[in-house]
Parts: C-alpha cells; sequence; structure tokens
C-alpha cells in the first residue's frame, strides 16, 4: 500500500469521500462549478483506513491506531462525538458512565477500537483519580 502513497495521486479511482463520490471526481472545477456538497469535502472510514495501512507499512503504528479509530467515528454523527468527547474529559463521568460509552460505541456503530480506547482511558481515570464522583 505504501507504493500509493499519496493517496489522492495513486489511488483517487479507488477512494471515495463521505457522500461515495469517487475521490477522482473531487477537483477544482467540480469545486469552481459549484457540483460538489458538503458530505463530498468529508472523509469516509475506507480512506481513513487506507491511509492508516499506508502509516502502518511505514512503521508509523501509532499513526496508523489513530486513522483506524478516526475511520469508525466516521459512523458517529457529529452532536455524538462532542457529547463523547466532554464525557472523556477529567472530571466529567463515572467510572460506569465511561463503560456505558464504550459499550454504546460497540452496540450502536460498531466502534470496537474506540470502545477499547474509552474503556483503557477510564481504567486510567480510575487510577489517577480523575472520575466524577457519583
Amino acid at each position: 500500500m505504501s507504493d500509493q502513497y499519496p493517496l489522492r495521486e495513486h489511488a483517487a479511482a479507488s477512494l471515495h469521500a463521505a457522500s461515495g463520490r469517487p475521490l477522482s471526481e473531487l477537483t477544482e472545477a467540480a469545486l469552481d462549478a459549484g457540483e460538489l456538497q458538503i458530505a463530498d469535502t468529508q472523509i469516509s472510514a475506507a480512506t481513513l483506513r487506507a491511509q492508516a495501512d499506508v502509516a502502518r507499512h511505514a512503521g508509523y503504528a501509532q499513526l496508523a491506531e489513530n486513522l483506524e479509530r478516526a475511520a469508525e467515528l466516521t459512523a458517529v454523527p457529529n452532536a455524538e462525538v462532542l457529547r463523547m468527547y466532554d464525557q472523556l474529559r477529567p472530571g466529567r463521568a463515572t467510572h460506569p458512565e465511561l463503560l456505558a460509552l464504550a459499550a454504546e460505541l460497540e452496540a450502536t456503530y460498531a466502534a470496537h477500537i474506540c470502545a477499547a480506547f474509552v474503556r483503557e482511558a477510564a481504567a486510567v481515570y480510575l487510577r489517577r483519580g480523575l472520575l466524577r464522583r457519583a
């Protein structure tokens, strides 16, 4: 996959925006003609996963993990992402609330990597005393 980097130049025909439109159609001419919608400018989960593959093959494992979490979050509505982000701030949630958030990520959005990350955060918050008292 690293031979396809940068993806925009080497894999645009096989990747799509969140709208489903091929990246190869997202051109300056399309923008100038007013043919693009907001979803055409949003990255898709598949594109993020392709970027994660490139990062992993280049030796950037942590970046690859971050991109995989981002790919999962494309299924989560923006308002929910903001709610979840707020809940993850120190002192904003109890341990059971964070575990419930992880369960919600898995059950509602199939975001297993993000759920594991939230469970890890819950354990760290518990050890460090960063949870909201019930």
